[in-house]
């Protein structure tokens, strides 16, 4: 159990100016929200998930998007480190981030790492022990330690390239689509609850969709419902109440987006690749290893959970980090 009193949370929200986006459009009320907990004498350490994440890593019982991976004498350590998550730009929390219905520029990986720049420069931290990234958050540790090599030590890339795959880029296109179309008929959360659905296909692996949900249809009054509709569409329903379908639009763009340069990272990286991981396949991830240019290791497993490893696989991935983290001493 987490001991709550132990985290010493603190929130603040930090004016970004003068802060251009990497499209060049501007961004009004540029703002990035974010929260340390932990070790408060300890090397601070940033972690970042996927797209639906926030700066609420760790914390009380059901309060933390990470709770297999962050906590006392869990992979990322609360006793021993600072921890610092963020609101992403654009996304779910505090940060800047788009109005019901309202239109909000392109955001890119390279923004998210800016505005974690700032954090650093605002909180007067010589460097960052590492970043722990994780699907969209990798990709942000990988823009932040190509743009800014002297504020952080090492990096742990789960599930994350240097680029998007155009398979991936298909499946979150048509996606997109649906939220849009439903936006324009003004019910922005049933066409967030069915991209959800669509999504939830792509995280996990054919495997474990055969396990849970290989069972026989049932018999409606108009038709058959198959076991994986009932599961699909309540993790749509369940996401509605959380995320808003602007936020969904603005991030799942950023990440087809995302391209960086991995030749120009030079900090040492730790990747973690998941063979069975649909939307970031194991090839992507070897050939970015290839690409950079300072000390690395690649490590794979193996998850029935595919790209939602790094959510479910917290006995396999936390002797990993905690090695990774050992490493890079301050």
């Amino acid at each position: 159990m987490v001991a709550e009193n132990f985290l010493n949370p603190i929130d603040e929200t930090l004016r970004l100016t003068p802060f251009a986006l990497h499209y060049g459009d501007p961004l009004p009320d540029a703002r990035v929200s974010f929260r340390l907990a932990g070790n408060e004498q300890g090397p601070v350490v940033v972690v970042l998930g996927g797209i639906s994440a926030h700066r609420i890593v760790t914390g009380a019982p059901g309060e933390g998007w990470w709770p297999e991976m962050v906590g006392p004498g869990l992979g990322v350590d609360t006793r021993q480190y600072r921890v610092l998550g963020i609101d992403y730009i654009g996304g779910r929390g505090d940060s800047a981030t788009p109005s019901v219905g309202g239109q909000f520029p392109p955001i890119s990986s390279y923004d998210q790492a800016k505005a974690l720049s700032q954090i650093v420069q605002h909180l007067g931290l010589r460097s960052l022990h590492a970043i722990v990234g994780a699907s969209y958050g990798g990709m942000v540790a990988l823009c932040f330690a190509e743009r800014y090599p002297e504020l952080v030590g090492h990096i742990v890339v789960l599930s994350a390239a240097d680029r998007s795959q155009v398979l991936s880029t298909a499946w979150r296109s048509v996606q997109r689509q649906i939220v849009r179309e439903a936006i324009a008929r003004g019910d922005g959360a049933s066409g967030l609850k069915l991209a959800r659905a669509l999504a939830m296909a792509t995280y996990r692996s054919n495997v474990e969709f055969a396990i849970r949900f290989g069972g026989a249809p049932k018999r409606m009054a108009d038709r058959f419902r198959f076991p994986i509709e009932e599961y699909l569409f309540a993790r749509g329903d369940d996401y509605v109440q959380k995320y808003r379908a602007e936020s969904f639009l603005t991030l799942s763009e950023s990440i087809d987006l995302h391209e960086m340069d991995a030749t120009q990272v030079h900090t040492p990286a730790t990747l973690i690749a998941v063979r069975e991981d649909q939307l970031v396949p194991f090839n992507d991830m070897q050939a970015l290893s290839a690409r950079l240019n300072g000390p690395r290791q690649l490590i794979e497993i193996n998850s029935i959970f595919g790209h939602d490893a790094f959510l479910k696989e917290g006995a396999a991935l936390t002797p990993i980090i905690k090695h990774a983290l050992a490493e890079q001493q301050t």
